[in-house]
């Protein structure tokens, strides 16, 4: 919808785990590596988690589209199933008959296959992605899978893919065996802030053009607290981003229109099970006096110019309300810049042109503190006066 107005050739951000576009973090890269050794290695069982969305299948793509001499493969992505049935994807997967075949038949015709491949010097390997699914019972099959070998090779190389939960799984007293069997064990850590901001320049220059939007520090701070890192939850900000800069037909990412895209999609609620970031710090502030230490400090900025951009909004729609009430509110509004001032001439914290020589009610700059806790103290001060009104 947008690609033509950005001069790409495709969607940057889409969700789909395209191997094409796999960004090389620091951790990608070492787990890549590990997964390179070890097939070529072949060690028994490998195990690969990642958090949901953290990249765990597109490497596995990009695994699989290497094309590795000599491996054959067979994918497993389905993994609500009972042994037979997973026996059978198995089988059908390295391109076995699987039609009409019991449990028997079928891992006969598989053990007869790995012998096949080894003779002919291929290298069998097993990939089961959303492993985390998987029973107690069903993990001890695939162990048992493993048992088929020689004197000097495993016959059938295994890697186990899957979400944190697979390793409290693994943690088992029940799954000892298959623990100690695990020769490679690597997880995918999320994006760092440096890392995030070269991973959307990355997607844009796969897209078409690297220099398609520019996003300002501010905005991929903000970015960067509410993914946490999830390449997944950054393509989903970042479409929402370039289309909602389409329809206002602009080039520039603001801080504003990130956090009103954060706002409609209620991130926090719908991505990460937990309440929304913006109601959290409201009640934080009511209770606690301060804003929450987690709030990076773009995102704290960008709240302070919502919050006066909001006061300066009440301040024109207020026509109907009294005289007095108004003149209440600019009173207490007064008293919170002289209290402000008060506390940065104890402290020695200035805060910026910004705020030094603009009534806040007035200021249309985002302006940033000196000191974070004077930020987080002025948050605090300004919400508790507020809901006094």
């Amino acid at each position: 919808m947008y690609e033509a107005f950005f001069n790409l050739t495709q969607k940057p951000f889409d969700l789909l785990p395209d191997p094409d576009f796999l960004f090389m973090s620091s951790s990608h890269k070492k787990v890549l590596s590990y997964l390179d050794y070890g097939i070529r290695e072949r060690v028994g069982f490998i195990l690969l988690t990642g958090e949901v969305g953290s990249g765990k299948t597109t490497i596995i793509r990009n695994l699989i589209k290497k094309n590795l001499s000599d491996v054959v493969l067979s994918k497993i992505f389905n993994t609500r199933v009972d042994s037979e049935q997973l026996i059978a994807m198995i089988n059908d997967d390295f391109g076995l008959p699987v039609l009409n075949k019991d449990k028997i038949t079928l891992l006969r015709d598989l053990n007869n296959f790995l012998i096949e491949q080894f003779l002919k010097g291929n290298q069998p390997v097993l990939i089961i992605d959303e492993a985390q699914n998987l029973s107690h019972d069903l993990l001890e099959e695939i162990r048992m899978l493993s048992n088929l070998e020689t004197d000097n090779a495993k016959l059938l190389q295994i890697i186990l893919v899957g979400q944190p939960e697979l390793r409290k799984t693994l943690a088992s007293a029940k799954l000892i065996q298959l623990r100690q069997r695990i020769s490679i064990n690597c997880h995918i850590q999320p994006l760092s802030r440096t890392e995030i901001e070269l991973y959307i320049l990355h997607r844009l220059e796969k897209a078409g053009d690297r220099n398609a939007v520019s996003f300002s520090e501010e905005t991929i701070e903000i970015i960067f607290t509410y993914s946490r890192g999830i390449p997944r939850l950054i393509n989903i900000i970042c479409d929402f981003i370039l289309l909602a800069a389409f329809a206002e037909e602009t080039r520039t990412i603001d801080a504003a229109l990130v956090l009103d895209i954060i706002g409609d999609l209620d991130f926090e609620y719908h991505y990460w099970g937990s309440e929304s970031l913006d109601g959290h710090v409201t009640r934080e502030i009511l209770i606690n006096g301060t804003a929450p230490a987690s709030l990076s400090k773009p995102a704290l900025s960008a709240m302070i110019k919502d919050i006066n951009d909001r006061l300066d909004n009440l301040g024109k729609e207020s026509g109907s309300a009294s005289q007095k009430m108004l003149q209440d509110m600019a009173a207490k509004i007064s008293d919170l810049e002289k209290s402000l001032k008060s506390q940065q001439e104890k402290s020695g914290d200035l805060v910026r042109d910004s705020y030094d020589s603009t009534p806040i009610s007035e200021n249309k700059k985002t302006g940033e503190y000196a000191s974070e806790e004077n930020a987080q103290s002025f948050m605090g001060n300004m919400f508790g006066r507020m809901f006094k009104l």
